[in-house]
């Protein structure tokens, strides 16, 4: 029996080397795979979040947030994930999925109190991005019933990360390699995790993540609650799902782009010779704008430009430092920044509130980047356009692509400084005079001198005399970080889930 009294089909406790190899299945439309079918009938959906067993102080704070009404994938599976059930869910970004795990994980765990580096919850996201919106999306909820968070990601101080783990968090946010990596340094143990989520779980797979993984999940409490929450399912997440979840409750919102009625989808057919200064104009448009690009040179490249131009852009890619990005996204946010130039890594894990607008300013390659692309905008019922800029070689391909996706799109022809661009996508003559983005660099604690051998005298009589250890003091853990700044809250719709 779980925690909530409920019978689960036990799992095997052996390796995965010895699981039995699952059967075959056949493979649904555009290489997804049909979810299983629930064993044991689900608990009905719920409409309101008080007619669910959650904790007060999180039911109190979803008030304080101005989270007032389930999005679907929260009401049909919160009352079984806070049942104990293991559930699968099939949403695109912006669906609330992030408080449909995060609040079962939460109440499930709430009064308990983790041991130095052995958490009681897991998340795990494939991008760094992710992982920080995700705690920032939950440090409020985590506050409320005196749970600890900690995130776990590359790109920043492993030796602060390792502390977190140290003090007791009880809910740890990681990507997959920072969390091995701090398991091989014995920093993390993961013997105690009752609840694990894997968010973005097709995409862990794109990047090449199956192996750390399943590694992860072999460590885990095997007779814990697994929660898999994915955009699409493909043949990487059906092993996923039927190695690791019993009994899953399935829950699908359609996952594909066309199914929004709040979002347009557009195809402009430019010339070669126009397309930058098109470009160009849709980036000086009154209003924040995305746009994508393939590489990371031609993000750079197209920033500059922008910025000669008289347009606030910046490049977000995998070559700038986390720091830096995180940077760079707190500016775009907050209105400093108007043109985010960016290559896929800013597909997934990027909330902004009134983002209307995404560019695909080089075509994407897949249907998948093009619905995860375009899933920065329209988020939450919001409306929003995604515009492709497509040359006559790339035509083919990308009525391939569409048509695969599922999507009609409106193609026009287009030339820079048409009345029509300005109407799709309120491309306007940028002013012409550069600007200049300053991001603020972390400061650099300066050098001092060597001590003498009389001041670490000194020094060492005070901070015996305060009661103070001689080693450096404890780093602040990432997740502290973001409990500690002031969140950014749309009001009422809890659009930042």
């Amino acid at each position: 029996m779980n925690r909530a009294g409920k019978s689960r089909t036990p799992r095997s406790t052996s390796r995965a080397s010895n699981r039995p190899a699952p059967a075959r299945r056949n493979v649904a439309p555009q290489g997804e795979f049909a979810p299983p079918k629930t064993l044991t009938p689900a608990l009905p959906a719920v409409e309101s979040f008080a007619d669910l067993d959650l904790p007060a102080p999180l039911l109190a704070a979803l008030g304080t947030e101005g989270v007032t009404v389930p999005f679907p994938i929260q009401g049909a599976t919160l009352p079984n994930s806070l049942a104990g059930r293991d559930v699968l869910g099939r949403g695109r970004t912006g669906s609330g999925k992030t408080l449909a795990f995060g609040l079962a994980l939460l109440a499930r765990i709430t009064g308990r109190r983790a041991e130095p580096k052995q958490p009681l919850a897991l998340i795990l996201v494939p991008t760094r991005e992710l992982a920080q919106q995700v705690t920032d999306a939950l440090t409020p909820y985590a506050r409320a019933v005196r749970l600890r968070l900690a995130t776990v990601v590359g790109g920043m101080s492993i030796g602060r990360q390792a502390s977190a783990l140290r003090g007791g968090a009880e809910v740890v946010v990681a990507t997959p390699g920072r969390l091995k990596d701090l398991i091989v340094r014995g920093d993390c143990r993961l013997d105690d995790v009752e609840i694990t989520v894997l968010d973005e779980a097709d995409q862990m797979a794109d990047m090449g993540f199956m192996p750390q993984v399943t590694a992860l999940l072999d460590q885990v409490r095997t007779d814990g609650q697994r929660l898999l929450f994915s955009a699409t399912l493909d043949r990487n997440v059906d092993l996923l799902v039927r190695r690791y979840l019993s009994d899953p409750v399935v829950h699908s919102v359609d996952p594909s782009a066309a199914s929004v009625t709040t979002m347009e989808h557009h195809v402009l057919h430019v010339h070669e010779a126009d397309k930058q200064r098109t470009t160009t104009e849709i980036a000086a448009r009154d209003g924040r704008v995305i746009m994508f690009l393939d590489t990371k040179r031609a993000v750079d490249r197209l920033t500059k430009h922008l910025l000669n131009n008289g347009v606030r852009a910046a490049a977000l890619h995998g070559g700038r430092s986390q720091p830096q990005r995180t940077r760079t996204l707190a500016q775009f946010k907050n209105g400093q920044v108007t043109a985010l130039i960016a290559t896929n890594v800013a597909a997934r894990g990027i909330h902004v509130d009134s983002l209307d607008l995404v560019v695909n300013v080089d075509p994407p390659v897949d249907h998948k980047d093009y619905l995860h692309r375009g899933g920065r905008t329209a988020r939450a019922g919001e409306s929003g356009s995604v515009v492709t800029l497509v040359t006559p070689d790339q035509r083919r391909e990308m009525t391939r692509l569409m048509a695969t996706a599922g999507i009609n799109p409106r193609v026009t022809p287009i030339r820079s400084g048409e009345a029509e661009l300005s109407r799709i996508t309120g491309a306007r003559t940028p002013s012409g005079v550069p600007v200049v983005i300053v991001a603020p660099e972390p400061q650099e604690t300066p050098r001092r001198a060597a001590p003498t051998s009389s001041q670490r005298r000194r020094s060492s009589r005070g901070r015996a005399g305060r009661g103070q250890s001689t080693g450096q003091p404890p780093a602040q853990s990432t997740g502290e970080a973001a409990r500690r700044r002031p969140r950014r809250q749309s009001p009422a719709t809890g659009r930042a889930v």
